[in-house]
């Protein structure tokens, strides 16, 4: 088979890797990919959101499947097209896509099938989401509701707070038309959990769980970003948690994605938060997590090909899911600065090392050719990913492999993982 992977971060170079290790596959492509993405597959300088000249060089290489992973061109259709010009396409159509294209959509869906979820307002006027935070407790959450990066969330915790992330979102535009319309909703506290599922439309497959950590900064703070680290599985994911949420959230959002006319074909990354009163969905993504599908998809057992041409088919349900028992945590290298301001173009020096040690992985996120030379080419430079017996062992392991890589600027947080201690 000939396959392209559409996007360029470390989530598609976590899939190029999974790709490359397929018996089914001999020829990999990726636009606009990276310079790890290069290891693996022939990149093609066309940008996720050129619909036409990604359909034109699909039919030009002749490619039996593609797998898109970003999540701006699932949300604008680019499966589709792809379909439409008669191409084998993984991920939701647009009209699925939706489920991580419009918060507002999405809580919706989850009140009127009864999926437990944060209490919640939509607006699309400023003023009326001045007036309703007038009465409202604090700390409160605002959303942009559209795609914004994973930045498109202002966790408020007073009034003038709120108002000003009002005036952000909805009337400076800082996200642009994502901040059109905005949900404001209830603050949850508790343990975070990732779960990624694979779905056929109507039978669904949860992998492994895992947890991200979003803020910049170690003990959570700083501005929020794509995702600082991650460790996979979560301790705090039990068996009545998974009970729990089979039975009220993962097959009843593909119910009720089918009973809206939406059938979804692809990934559904659930962002729950496990509370006092139980596991509740934060937010859904239509697309691997990034960095989880760095932790995640290492540990899978299974010809990720295989997998997702059942969901193509409609057969998931004779495939039996397999994971790995053992565990993984990967440590995001950034430039310093991010996710504001940063340098680009800086050398990158030891990503030989990962070659030489199993079970030992360097995904990269922002890296580019300059040249012979591999440079840096954004916030999120690279995530390294190591696996262990345990969470303890798979933590020294990654924080360990992150000396062996350098670069000028390198920032990184230094608590990845720590909450497995209190587990």
């Amino acid at each position: 088979m000939k396959v392209l992977i559409v996007g360029s971060g470390g989530r598609e170079h976590a899939i190029a890797y999974c790709v490359a290790k397929s018996e089914k596959v001999d020829k990999i492509y990726c636009t606009p990919g990276n310079a790890g993405i290069a290891e693996y597959a022939q990149c093609a300088p066309i940008g996720a959101m050129e619909f036409d000249k990604i359909v034109a060089f699909a039919r030009e290489k002749e490619i039996d499947l593609v797998i898109v992973g970003m999540d701006d061109p699932l949300v604008g259709g680019l499966v589709d097209e792809l379909e439409a010009a008669g191409i084998r396409a993984f991920g939701p159509r647009k009209n699925a896509a939706i489920l991580e294209g419009s918060k507002a959509f999405s809580k919706d869906l989850m009140k009127k099938y009864n999926i437990p979820t944060a209490a919640y307002e939509n607006f699309t006027d400023p003023q009326k989401a001045l007036a309703y935070l007038e009465t409202a407790k604090f700390p409160i959450v605002l959303k942009a509701d559209g795609l914004a990066l994973g930045k498109g969330v202002l966790i408020c915790s007073t009034l003038e707070e709120a108002r000003e992330g009002v005036k952000t979102i909805m009337l400076d535009k800082k996200f642009g038309s994502a901040g059109n319309e905005m949900v404001i909703e209830e603050f949850m506290t508790g343990r975070e959990v990732s779960v990624l599922s694979f779905v056929d439309g109507n039978t669904i497959k949860t992998m492994t769980s895992a947890q991200d950590h979003k803020r910049a900064g170690d003990g959570d703070t700083g501005l929020n970003t794509g995702g600082m680290g991650t460790f996979s599985p979560s301790p705090f994911y039990t068996k009545e948690v998974e009970e729990f949420c089979n039975k009220y959230v993962y097959q009843a959002t593909v119910d009720a994605m089918k009973a809206e006319g939406r059938p979804f074909k692809g990934v559904i990354f659930f962002g729950l938060m496990l509370t006092e009163e139980g596991p509740k969905v934060l937010e859904y993504n239509a697309r691997f997590g990034d960095p989880e599908a760095q932790v995640v998809l290492p540990r899978m057992k299974n010809d990720i090909i295989e997998v997702v041409e059942a969901c193509i088919d409609g057969t998931l349900d004779q495939v039996d899911l397999e994971f790995e028992d053992n565990a993984a945590v990967c440590v995001v290298l950034a430039s310093d600065g991010y996710p504001v301001e940063y340098k680009k173009g800086l050398p990158i020096s030891g990503l030989e090392e990962f070659e030489k040690h199993e079970g030992y992985y360097c995904f990269h996120a922002g890296t580019k050719f300059d040249g012979d030379r591999i440079v840096t080419n954004g916030g999120r430079v690279l995530g390294v990913t190591a696996k262990g017996k345990d969470l303890k062992e798979a933590r020294e392991n990654a924080y360990a492999a992150t000396q062996w890589v350098q670069f000028d600027n390198k920032y990184m947080r230094h608590d990845i993982g720590k909450a497995i201690d209190e587990a």
